[in-house]
């Protein structure tokens, strides 16, 4: 998201074979669409089969996870910001 690494770079390192996805991903992340990361491959949720009917402590669970990763990536980042400034 930062534009340190092209598309295709992001697809060598991970193993992706479709930019599309990439550009999908970063489109949900963009736009909040956080739920959709839960999602099984190559299934859509019908109406009222969405992580917006799973209980009170999965969604929490969810959340959780999601912020513990979010606070990785924001460390990870800061770190070599830091590395950086140092050079």
């Amino acid at each position: 998201m930062d534009g340190r690494l092209t598309t295709k770079e992001i697809m060598k390192k991970d193993g992706i074979k479709n930019k599309s996805q990439i550009e999908t991903w970063m489109r949900w992340y963009r736009t909040n669409e956080i739920h959709r990361f839960d999602q099984p491959i190559g299934k859509q949720y019908s109406y009222g089969h969405g992580t917006q009917f799973a209980s009170e402590d999965e969604k929490k669970d969810r959340q959780n996870a999601y912020l513990k990763m979010e606070n990785e990536i924001l460390k990870k980042y800061l770190e070599m910001k830091e590395e950086l400034n140092k050079n």
